[in-house]
């Protein structure tokens, strides 16, 4: 049975007989942006997605002692799509969120990762998006799920409301290990952030 987030809830991640979690997936899916006008930072009104469809980009950034420490070995994203653990990887870049289902799948091997590491942030952003008059706004159905090792959708965060309108980035939510165990924390704060490196600087 999938569970609906909400903003700041929290849920441990175990399977139904108890056990922690081993494997998990994180599945980011949206819809093609419909044409629109957007209004520029001059005030002049354009076409909001300029001729090209909104590009989302899902990553994962690892944490040692909650912190990112290192941005160019712990991030993973369509830039460098495994970690040199081994314990996450991304599937591959979706430009345009055509197809059903997710568009971008990270994937997450908790027994590979190192101890040191304690906490693993996931993040989304609009590839580009303020160059394109893009934000959240233009886009419909756009959603993270974690799934178990069997594909068997654990939980579900959907991504909806006027909040998000004008909104180029989203700080999805964070897996972290307590106590030995890992827990999932739905964070869903938007922000204005222009790109991964911009995000990446609000968790060093």
């Amino acid at each position: 049975m999938s569970i609906s987030l909400k903003k700041g809830e929290k849920i441990d991640l175990r399977k139904s007989d108890g056990a922690g979690l081993t494997r998990i997936m994180v599945g980011l899916g949206w819809d093609p942006a419909k044409p629109g006008l957007a209004r520029s930072l001059l005030g002049i009104v354009t076409l909001g997605i300029m001729g090209s469809n909104v590009d989302c980009d899902a990553t994962a950034m690892l944490c040692v002692n909650g912190k990112l420490v290192d941005q160019s070995a712990d991030i993973v994203y369509f830039g460098h799509l495994e970690h040199k653990s081994g314990a996450v990887q991304h599937m591959g870049d979706n430009l345009t969120g055509d197809g059903d289902g997710d568009d971008e799948q990270i994937m997450v091997d908790l027994t590979k990762l190192p101890e040191k590491y304690d906490k693993i942030i996931f993040v989304i952003n609009i590839f580009l998006a303020k160059l394109r008059f893009q934000h959240f706004g233009m886009i419909q159905n756009a959603f993270i799920r974690i799934c178990d090792e069997k594909d068997q959708e654990f939980c579900r965060y959907d991504l909806s409301g006027k909040e998000y309108n004008g909104m180029t980035s989203l700080i999805f939510g964070e897996v972290y290990r307590q106590d030995g165990v890992w827990k999932f924390n739905a964070i869903g704060k938007a922000t204005t952030d222009g790109s991964i490196a911009s995000l990446a600087e609000k968790f060093k």
